[in-house]
């Protein structure tokens, strides 16, 4: 039943609202990801490359367990299981638990973290130690519009009497990246930019200024010692915690078939501490709890 839907166009993200987790839950985009582009999944076979371009347009909080992705894409549990944790071995998703330093808390929280930009697994291993590599240079071409740009010549298609000339997106669009370096997504902007329009708009430049200028978010507040993020990956398969290095693509020795571990010598500090948060994850209160 799943190769009958194989060639099938999952539906826009945005055409319905798409379930989010419970908080503190869902979805969790990884950082510093390069622009949207036509070719960010060319790489996939094209089931994958669908699931993937519709899991990427989903905000953050999104509900992408295998369970809610079958009600609203049209392929079943088993496709979608397959489908991600091939996703996992392309680099795109790592799932596992994460602990908030200095938050008063000592619960863990599971997360599924994406990215449209292929990771490797030395990338994921300094993430899941909050120390995220730095990016090479994107070689590809730039695009001739900014996201920013891009968000603003599109709104009159759905809000016409949004529409905004080619001279007023290219003047709005530094206000609109300020959103986006703040951490603002595309649809908290164009929630902020639509609701509750006056009848008429008499000139639609004027109040996507005002809008973007009154109702700009805060600046985040940026991560202390203090609060430094515990990640422990998990599994892709039997959702077992370990080090990144004991998970090569996503999947664990045993679920690769290895029968015992491979003793390669003393463990260095940082193979320590990753023992010892994936320990503090296996070990985290298992109440029943939404799996994403």
């Amino acid at each position: 039943m799943a190769d009958a839907n194989f060639s099938a166009v999952p539906r826009s993200a945005h055409a319905f609202p798409h379930p989010m987790a419970n908080p503190g839950y869902g979805k969790r985009s990884a950082p510093g990801q390069r622009p949207r582009a036509s070719d960010d999944f060319a790489h996939l076979p094209p089931r994958e490359a669908a699931i993937a371009a519709y899991v990427d347009r989903l905000p953050d909080g999104a509900d992408i367990s295998v369970k809610t992705l079958a009600k609203e894409l049209p392929y079943g549990q088993c496709a979608l299981r397959t489908a991600l944790n091939n996703l996992t071995r392309a680099g795109h998703l790592r799932r596992g638990r994460e602990h908030l330093a200095g938050s008063g808390s000592s619960r863990w929280v599971t997360r599924s973290w994406f990215t449209r930009t292929a990771r490797d697994d030395g990338w994921w291993a300094g993430f899941s130690r909050d120390d995220v590599p730095q990016e090479p240079p994107d070689r590809r071409s730039a695009p001739t519009r900014s996201r920013a740009h891009i968000l603003l010549a599109a709104l009159g298609r759905t809000t016409p009497v949004l529409s905004l000339s080619a001279r007023d997106c290219a003047d709005l669009a530094p206000l609109l990246t300020e959103w986006f370096v703040r951490g603002a997504t595309d649809e908290q902007v164009i929630r902020a930019l639509t609701a509750g329009l006056p009848v008429p708009v008499h000139s639609p430049a004027a109040l996507v200024r005002q809008r973007l200028t009154s109702k700009l978010p805060p600046e985040p507040v940026p991560d202390t010692p203090s609060r430094r993020a515990l990640r422990a990956l998990e599994c892709a398969k039997c959702g077992t915690p370990g080090p990144p290095e004991a998970l090569p693509g996503g999947v664990c020795g045993p679920c690769r078939g290895e029968t015992a571990p491979r003793f390669t010598g003393p463990l260095t500090s940082t193979a320590v501490h990753a023992h010892a948060a994936a320990a503090r994850a296996a070990m985290a209160d298992r109440r029943e709890r939404p799996r994403v």
